[in-house]
């Protein structure tokens, strides 16, 4: 009799994955559902962070998925040498309902820092500011440079020569409130505890997240580098 339940249960689940999964009313929830595209808005699930990956892989993709989460113009991709360009070339306005002084970046950057902004810095900013965030004070993504070291210049070329990072030096509350990682890092008020838990939450989005925990030359700004090898300091 166990037999034949188990046998039972096993047919039925055999029929009910192809239906959830290729049946075009598959009654699972988008976030859920492997083929489809991911979505900034979509509540975070165990299938989002490969989600992400396939989408960044893709530059058409990225490019449809960030349509619905920020408001940006596509340039004419920029080349500077074997080493630095940005491609594809993107002048970011806004991510979210965060706006962004000019910002000229990747496909790729623009996406991981929407999905931040969503998951991250506004309802963190309501739960320890009151309030929404309105502007994200960045301070560039592009910069055809090496890595800095506290030494100096590094051998290694940055991840900014490809505008594959953002440093984020604050962020500004609609009600005009003014954070910024320089003065408001260190302490345990309010400012100080939403700027260190968006930099943890970061580090589940971003390949390489630095802070001011990290060093002197990091003092003013987050570095939030979209591939990498999963640092979080």
């Amino acid at each position: 009799m166990l037999r034949a339940v188990f046998l039972f249960l096993f047919i039925a689940i055999a029929f009910a994955i192809p239906i959830a999964l290729f049946h075009p009313e598959s009654p699972l929830p988008d976030e859920w559902h492997p083929f489809e595209p991911l979505a900034v808005s979509d509540p975070v699930t165990p299938l989002t962070a490969w989600k992400l990956r396939r989408t960044l892989e893709d530059p058409q993709l990225c490019l449809e998925v960030l349509s619905d989460a920020a408001d940006f113009e596509v340039l004419e991709d920029q080349l500077d040498g074997p080493n630095c360009g940005i491609s594809p070339r993107l002048k970011i306005a806004s991510v979210g309902s965060s706006q962004l002084d000019d910002l000229e970046t990747t496909c790729a950057t623009a996406l991981t820092t929407a999905l931040w902004e969503h998951h991250s810095l506004q309802p963190r900013a309501e739960e320890y500011l009151g309030g929404p965030i309105s502007r994200n004070a960045h301070s560039g993504s592009y910069s055809c440079r090496m890595i800095r070291t506290p030494s100096g210049e590094g051998r290694n070329w940055s991840t900014h020569a490809r505008a594959l990072a953002l440093d984020v030096a604050g962020f500004e509350t609609i009600d005009g409130e003014r954070l910024r990682l320089l003065d408001d890092w260190e302490g345990s008020d309010s400012r100080s505890t939403y700027l260190k838990a968006v930099r943890d939450d970061a580090c589940d989005w971003f390949g390489l997240t630095l802070s001011p925990d990290f060093n002197a030359l990091h003092a003013d700004h987050f570095h939030l580098q979209v591939f990498g090898w999963g640092g979080c300091r």
